[in-house]
């Protein structure tokens, strides 16, 4: 018996020496990048219906072997620019890829209750956003534009006037629509023409919704501000809209990541950045944008 306990007491000193060390480190660690190559995937919100950025496959069929919680995506399941630089940060971190989808606003309004990891969905730089989240560097830049039903006779911006637009909630289409220049927080430089005069605003969940309701036969409002690559998409796949005159606003996208986690970011955001910049030094994004977009849109505008 005294044997027996000669032996626990060796145990139980073996690990305490072990946590003072530092051993098993990814669970206990209050480093969100070993936290995440301990169980060995990183969660990332991004929008299920924002094709060509992000959207379901409909022919994608999960995989038995994949570390995803059972409430979230794969990447076997969602398709599009914002899926492939998702896959391409997890690759560079050794982790598999899995997709949380909750509201835009639930993302933008931060305080993530730890809920999912990272946001790559398309979200612009803006100074209201930097007092609740940290952001990557840029991964690529998209002009703003202004679309309407084919039909509806609108030949200009000032056409509008008085009239009702549509803009996802919390976006800074809704922003700039309100003609809030201090919620849209972006340099005067990056603003190119000022909302129609009294327009009334109205919200759906995202911007994607703003132009399949026009799709379906909505009166309410009579067009949309949206990505140019979300317009072009629509057009592409056979909505009745277009595009209204040229870009009114270009935005700066990045990788967001909470402030009010409960693990320290700091190695995590490096780790994106290094990556991102990596990406846009060998072309990767390049890339991934041409196949997506039909151009190159990772460069800044000058």
């Amino acid at each position: 018996m005294k044997k027996l306990y000669t032996v626990l007491a060796v145990v139980i000193a073996a690990a305490f020496i072990l946590t003072a060390c530092g051993g098993n480190s990814g669970a206990s660690s209050n480093n969100l990048l070993d936290a995440i190559k301990q169980r060995g995937y990183i969660l990332v919100s991004t929008d299920p219906n924002y094709e060509p950025q992000s959207f379901l496959d409909t022919t994608g069929k999960r995989p038995d072997s994949t570390k995803c919680p059972s409430d979230a995506l794969t990447t076997a399941e969602m398709k599009g620019f914002d899926v492939d630089v998702a896959r391409k940060i997890g690759d560079a971190l050794k982790v598999e890829t899995c997709f949380a989808t909750p509201s835009w606003d639930a993302i933008t309004a931060g305080n993530w209750a730890n809920k999912w990891d990272i946001s790559v969905g398309s979200m612009t730089i803006t100074v209201d956003r930097q007092k609740v989240l940290n952001f990557s560097v840029p991964y690529y830049y998209t002009p703003a534009v202004v679309a309407v039903g084919m039909d509806s006779g609108f030949t200009k911006l000032d056409d509008l006037a008085g009239k009702a637009l549509c803009a996802g909630t919390s976006t800074t289409y809704e922003s700039w629509l309100n003609n809030d220049m201090t919620a849209l927080g972006l340099p005067e430089s990056s603003i190119y023409a000022k909302a129609p005069a009294n327009v009334k605003v109205v919200t759906l969940e995202t911007d994607q919704e703003c132009a399949q309701a026009i799709a379906s036969g909505r009166k309410d409002f009579v067009g949309y501000v949206t990505s140019a690559t979300v317009v072009d998409a629509n057009i592409k796949a056979g909505l009745p809209v277009m595009r209204l005159g040229s870009p009114v606003y270009s935005e700066d996208l990045a990788v967001a990541v909470d402030k009010a986690t409960t693990k320290n970011t700091d190695t995590l955001l490096k780790a994106i950045d290094d990556t991102i910049t990596a990406m846009h030094a060998d072309g990767t994004l390049s890339s991934l944008s041409t196949q997506w977009f039909g151009s190159d849109l990772t460069k800044a505008p000058k």
